[in-house]
């Protein structure tokens, strides 16, 4: 099949070049001509497992080429997919829906026969319907079906995710949508993938509301880590504890700073907005959003704490600053308030993170950055684990605790065994943990020797 992909961000790269390797005559469309430029090289714009590997391989194939020209890509085109980006607004939190209307026109433009146009963005409730409307109002008796195929891919993990998908989900409106997909998903439905058919609405709905899900997790145990914390319980433990049941799960149930990325702000904040707009109140959804955001403001308090008090004038190492590992996205990491946050207490920052300082860079101000953790610790008063890359899970933490000057360590994701840094010689300030370690319980003393049948009896009376 003959597929165009309406944009190169992180959806629409990992989707167009899937498609390729799965044997599709691929073409991307991006508007930067730059960016073009350095894929047509085989330069990927981001840090994604494998993409480099699967870019050259289908380029040099003749399966996967890039263009300025939506003409070029769409003309004699099975399909075309729109996977531009849908950001919040910044006066209400709405997606901005201009780049998704935009590339409809411009698909409409171009086709010169029939043609499924997908959208894989994330998008509102609905907006199926208005890109139907303006392709048909731009080309007049156009044959064109338009469908829904949210995607749901792991950055650090997309083309895994990609390929082997724990469901395809698929939102049309006439059996020819529904072939065409299903015909290009066969191949992964063949090795096990389920295939969900519905209705486009139920469709869009479909990635919010998983996104949302899976971000009350994430809040819930969180608030279960503060009230550990004050309680004396472990928050591992009783992650473990519940998520053994299997209505419950133990994904998305690892204690830490909040939230951040591409999709869970952004896609719960569109979600209350879309419910706002129906009328219907989503206080699950509020509680999850008000309370990541409140996150970010603790985690610089226990910061703080963990220094003393105050940071005023102390060197703070703040170790990973990507929201997740593998990965250089910076996009509403928790990182970023954190270091704002230790910034107006009076602390100076230096960072490391093996992938993400050139994007940190556009965030943050006034802050050191490094290659090397243990440089980037020299001297700290306090170091903190951010973000739970290798080179972080791995540190050498008897070197760590030497470049320091004070060896003080804030584990914001759990990484190492609080017995294991208390070893080394560190004071340490976890996530929903005992402040003091548990205390060694003395082994049980070996019973006496039963000598006699009378005290068999004695011991099954008693």
């Amino acid at each position: 099949m003959k597929i165009a992909v309406i944009g190169t961000g992180y959806v629409g790269l990992v989707a167009g070049v899937c498609f390729a390797e799965m044997g599709n005559a691929v073409i991307c469309v991006d508007t930067n001509a730059a960016t073009v430029g350095k894929l047509r090289n085989g330069q990927s714009p981001i840090f994604e497992p494998d993409m480099d590997e699967l870019l050259a391989r289908n380029i040099a194939a003749g399966r996967l080429s890039f263009t300025t020209q939506a003409r070029e890509a769409v003309d004699g085109a099975d399909l075309a997919f729109i996977c531009v980006g849908t950001p919040p607004r910044d006066r209400d939190g709405e997606p901005e829906l201009s780049l998704v209307y935009g590339a409809a026109k411009d698909i409409a433009r171009a086709m010169t026969g029939p043609l499924t146009v997908v959208i894989k963005s994330t998008v509102p409730v609905g907006t199926g319907d208005a890109v139907e409307e303006i392709i048909r109002r731009t080309r007049p008796g156009a044959v064109v079906s338009v469908a829904s195929n949210p995607e749901f891919l792991r950055e650090g993990s997309a083309i895994d995710d990609f390929n082997r998908p724990d469901r395809i989900v698929i939102g049309v409106e006439d059996l020819r949508a529904q072939e065409t997909l299903q015909r290009l998903y066969l191949p992964l439905c063949a090795a096990g993938a389920p295939l969900i058919v519905t209705r486009r609405r139920t469709s869009e709905l479909t990635k919010y509301a998983a996104n949302a899900f899976l971000a009350t997790k994430i809040s819930f145990i969180n608030e279960m880590a503060d009230l550990c914390e004050k309680a004396g319980g472990d928050v591992t433990e009783l992650a473990a504890g519940i998520g053994l049941d299997e209505r419950i799960g133990r994904a998305f149930l690892n204690a830490g700073p909040g939230y951040g990325g591409s999709c869970f702000p952004k896609d719960t904040c569109a979600l209350l907005h879309t419910a706002q707009e129906y009328g219907v109140p989503l206080r699950v959804v509020e509680g999850t959003v008000a309370a990541n955001n409140a996150r970010k403001h603790r985690m610089a308090i226990k910061v703080m704490k963990a220094a003393g008090g105050s940071v005023a004038d102390m060197k703070i190492a703040v170790l990973g600053l990507t929201f997740k590992p593998d990965t250089d996205d910076m996009r509403e990491a928790p990182s970023i308030p954190l270091i704002r946050h230790l910034q107006r207490a009076g602390a100076r920052i230096a960072a490391y993170d093996p992938q993400g300082i050139r994007q940190a860079r556009e965030h943050l101000t006034d802050v050191d950055f490094h290659d090397d953790p243990y440089e980037c610790a020299r001297d700290a008063d306090v170091v903190v684990l951010m973000t739970e890359w290798d080179e972080v899970r791995t540190l050498d933490l008897a070197r760590l605790n030497r470049v320091m000057h004070t060896p003080t360590m804030v584990d914001l994701r759990n990484i190492y065994a609080p017995e294991l840094v208390r070893r080394f010689g560190f004071r340490l300030a976890g996530i929903g943990r005992p402040a003091t370690p548990r205390p060694e319980a003395p082994l049980p003393a070996p019973p006496a020797p039963i000598r006699s049948e009378r005290e068999l009896e004695a011991i099954i009376v008693k």
